[in-house]
């Protein structure tokens, strides 16, 4: 059967994008349409959106507490779907990040301009712009969007409401006056809907109103109803847990294919492994590391923040670069973790390469080039990085959590045996456990048989949009039937 669906989001690939949801944004929409269903992706206009998209058109004005703005349509490059630009240049027409400053801090107004967001999605969603049309399901993703769900709770015929939670570390937590300020229904402060210790939570709101609440991995879902993991809202999931399920995240199969990948100095396969020495040698030069294949290349691409494990490495590193181990990073983040980082990179020269920033391009070539992908994460609700790296024939070593435990099969005796082996799963969250896994890696590194097979095994995984799609069809379902 086929549906409207109005996916809301804050970023989304390749018009924007700070991490995951950009990813899962600008690829499961395009999936969902290439099964047979009317999607409308919606987004706010941001300054580098509209910067960089030639083709964009004029639907409707909208004005909301003497506010105007405009919603635009463009489409989603290199796809069919329809994409609705919320623009309210008092908001959205700004440089650099979506959410944060140059120094790191959280733009002031965020919670009047994602109230904003929420209000005309909202509006959308029950056809009051004169669209001319009208969704059965709104799949919200993550807190900028979740003030959606209470905006269209009572309405008559209302849509259906899937609320994703792709981070539940980031909750948009905003005080009692700002709460005040933003106009919205008195009801709404109450400690079983909005109010969240004695302050207001856009994350609540979704988890609160949604027919059906889904994260992005198996595990995940499960993490999130323990204290360790639910950041506070460990009660509210428990009691939602008959609604609440885990689908993993795919990738984008076409960017991420390194038998087309434009960015590798050397396209290979399964078939044509030999040839991806060719992007480990591009690499280490490109580092200015001591090109050799039989050193064991690390590569890490990431946010440097404390969720990541950097510190953890960072700890490693000095015993680590002792061995035949050299490491490329390209990341951002905490500014003592990027210090220590070029600290060690100018203690180390040519075995430490250390890039500050990010650049997609430069990814590629770092899933390609390494021969490992660290991802020493304390907690990962999915991860996309040890699925770009099975694909391309680099090994993740990875935490026992979320998405990671879902995703990236621990080489041992017997998984070496039955061909499922793709990777190494530290035993704990701890620098111990990850230099454990690293020196591992190395031993199994200098047994080429063993390597190519476990390397072969990893490239065989299916990791595309089409089985996850499927499972939100069917969560779309349930919502529709609640």
């Amino acid at each position: 059967m086929s549906n409207r669906i109005l996916f809301a989001t804050s970023e989304a690939y390749p018009l924007i994008k700070t991490g995951g949801l950009g990813d899962v944004a600008g690829s499961l929409p395009r999936a969902l349409l290439n099964s047979g269903n009317d999607v409308r992706l919606v987004l706010p206009a941001y300054r580098q959106i509209l910067e960089n998209t030639q083709s964009v058109r004029t639907l409707c004005d909208v004005n909301i507490n003497d506010l105007s703005g405009r919603v635009l349509q463009t489409t989603l490059p290199g796809s069919r779907v329809k994409t609705w630009l919320i623009d309210c240049p008092q908001y959205f027409n700004r440089p650099g990040n979506p959410y944060v400053q140059k120094n790191g801090q959280p733009w002031e107004d965020n919670a009047q301009r994602f109230s904003f967001l929420c209000r005309v999605i909202a509006m959308l969603a029950s056809n009051k712009l004169g669209l001319d049309w009208s969704p059965d399901i709104v799949h919200l993703n993550d807190w900028q969007t979740g003030l959606v769900a209470p905006l269209l709770d009572g309405h008559d015929d209302r849509p259906a409401i899937l609320f994703t939670v792709h981070n539940l570390a980031y909750q948009g937590v905003f005080d009692y006056d700002t709460f005040t300020s933003l106009d919205l229904p008195m009801d709404l402060w109450h400690f079983e809907r909005l109010e969240f210790h004695g302050q207001f939570s856009f994350m609540k709101a979704g988890l609160v109103y949604a027919d059906k609440i889904n994260t992005v991995s198996p595990t995940y879902a499960r993490e999130i109803q323990t204290n360790e993991f639910g950041c506070g809202l460990e009660g509210l999931l428990l009691h939602r847990q008959s609604d609440l399920s885990g689908i993993l995240n795919g990738i984008d199969t076409r960017d991420w294919n390194p038998g087309t990948d434009d960015h590798l100095k050397q396209t290979y396969n399964r078939a044509q492994l030999r040839n991806k020495h060719i992007n480990k040698q591009a690499l280490q030069k490109a580092f200015e590391l001591k090109q050799s294949d039989d050193i064991l290349v690390l590569g890490l691409v990431s946010r440097l923040v404390y969720q990541k494990g950097i510190d953890m490495l960072i700890e490693a590193l000095p015993d680590l670069l002792k061995h035949r181990i050299q490491l490329v990073l390209l990341g951002s983040g905490d500014a003592g973790y990027e210090t220590d980082l070029q600290e060690l990179a100018n203690a180390f020269p040519g075995k430490l390469g250390v890039q500050i920033g990010y650049n997609e391009a430069l990814a590629h070539q770092i899933e390609a080039g390494s021969d490992v992908f660290l991802m020493p994460s304390r907690f990962e609700p999915c991860g996309l990085n040890q699925m770009y790296s099975q694909r391309y024939g680099t090994l993740p070593i990875v935490t026992p959590v979320g998405g990671l435990a879902d995703t990236v099969t621990d080489t041992q005796e017997m998984t070496i045996l039955d061909k499922t082996a793709t990777g190494f799963v530290m035993e704990e969250v701890s620098t111990a456990a990850l230099i454990e896994a690293i020196h591992s890696a190395l031993m199994y590194f200098q047994q080429l048989k063993i390597w190519l097979q476990l390397q072969r095994n990893a490239m065989s995984q299916d990791f595309s949009w089409k089985k996850s799609a499927a499972e939100y069809l069917d969560l779309y379902k349930k919502a529709l039937a609640k």
